[in-house]
């Protein structure tokens, strides 16, 4: 084998190698985006273990209105057999020698609703989760979305940009070639480089903004590792439908905004935990049952032996701690109802700021796409003009930079429209 062909198999091998290491762009369509955040991301992973805690604690609460049982094997050997009688202690079988085993039953038969209390705070507080969880969802769709249309948003200025590129790299060439034949001034050809060396700027912004904008998706859907993605959803939604009215949103977000309603469940817990705590001053009244036998024991206690009877517990005084902990169960039910409170109004205020943004993209998006077909006619006019000899390059480079800028500001106000509608729906709670 000839040195030039190992070279070229050598060459060969590395690009392979080179080929296979790095992975193909994925099809991803903003669907696909959606349900990959939602199965990624760990911000809706942590709010899903959230929701199954909390419905565990309902049933720790729930336990209360179920009987306890408890097993028990004893051993003793005392030392004297009239220990029972000695000072500061009762007699009971305690101090008798024996080996016993048992079972204790305890069953509430009333504490006078705390138990329910407790129970009704526990079952709002797992509401509140799965409200919590439906908003976590909300934004993990949200930042998903928006960062899709910012892809796409960088590709169609990548795109302008490659178009100036070109067009620029062929009017610098016509221009070269007219200067070589004494046809233009080399003045021509240092505008037409100059153009063309802002065009290659421009393309290098644009593409470090894409590959920055594929980053943050990657991460909005929840990988660590930057990937390539190939969009396929080139134009989704409709950035000119129009607006709807402000009032109906507010309403609409008042009534099913999940952060709001994660509030509304939180303050209705601390409400029941201030009932819970107050009803823990009341007595609590329970059934009382042991069995079980002695296999070996002082002669003087019996076999087997079996009880049952009505326990009363009624708290007389903990050093205040009863009446603390009620007054600080009614002033956090008082704090999240505050909370709750400033939420709605924070709400009220994000659905007006973004209606507002959606209205002044719209009507941003009208204005541009009206500039880029003005710009498009001016520079297709200053380009004929141009060849016809009758205008000069700096005219053309002019009509042909604010054309550029136009395509570029449709473009942003394209995407920037689909975002802000979003956000609308985030804000108002219609994310889904």
């Amino acid at each position: 084998m000839s040195r030039s062909a190992a070279f070229f198999l050598a060459l060969a091998a590395v690009a392979l190698r080179a080929a296979a290491a790095e992975p193909a762009a994925q099809p991803l369509s903003l669907e696909e985006a959606r349900q990959t955040a939602l199965r990624n991301h760990p911000q809706y992973a942590a709010a899903q273990l959230q929701a199954l805690l909390s419905k565990e604690a309902v049933k720790e609460a729930q336990a209360g209105y179920y009987p306890v049982a408890n097993g028990y094997v004893t051993a003793v050997d005392t030392s004297a057999r009239n220990t029972s009688l000695l000072a500061g202690s009762l007699s009971n079988s305690s101090v008798y020698d024996r080996i016993a085993e048992g079972v204790a039953v305890t069953q509430l038969i009333t504490d006078f609703g705390r138990t329910g209390s407790l129970t009704s705070g526990a079952k709002f507080q797992a509401r509140a989760a799965l409200e919590g969880q439906a908003a976590t969802r909300e934004q993990v769709l949200l930042n998903a979305e928006a960062n899709y249309f910012a892809v796409l948003k960088a590709q169609s200025v990548i795109e302008v940009a490659r178009q100036t590129l070109d067009a620029r790299k062929l009017l610098t060439d016509q221009v070269s070639a007219l200067a070589a034949n004494k046809l233009k001034s080399e003045l021509d050809v240092s505008f037409a480089q100059v153009a063309y060396e802002q065009a290659q700027l421009l393309l290098q912004d644009a593409e470090g903004e894409g590959e920055s904008s594929m980053a943050s998706l990657s991460t909005a859907l929840g990988y660590r590792e930057p990937r390539s993605f190939v969009l396929t959803d080139r134009a989704p939604g409709t950035a000119n439908d129009p607006v709807p009215d402000a009032a109906p949103l507010i309403d609409l977000a008042l009534r099913q905004r999940p952060d709001l309603m994660r509030l509304h469940y939180e303050r209705e817990a601390a409400r029941s935990e201030a009932d819970a705590q107050k009803e823990a001053n009341y007595p609590t009244v329970a059934a009382v049952g042991v069995a079980g036998n002695s296999p070996s024991h002082d002669y003087r206690l019996p076999s087997n032996y079996a009880a049952a009877g009505i326990q009363l517990s009624l708290p007389i005084f903990a050093g205040g701690s009863y009446l603390a902990r009620e007054h600080e169960a009614q002033i956090r039910a008082r704090l999240a109802e505050e909370s709750l409170r400033d939420a709605e109004d924070n709400a009220s205020r994000d659905v007006r700021i973004a209606w507002v943004g959606l209205k002044d993209a719209v009507q941003r998006l009208k204005t541009t796409e009206q500039l880029l077909r003005h710009a498009t006619q001016a520079f297709n006019l200053a380009q004929a003009r141009y060849r016809a000899g009758s205008s000069s390059l700096v005219e053309l480079t002019d009509a042909q930079v604010s054309a550029t800028s136009a395509a570029i500001a449709e473009a942003n106000a394209r995407f920037d429209t689909l975002i802000q509608r979003s956000i609308l729906d985030f804000q108002t709670g219609s994310l889904r």
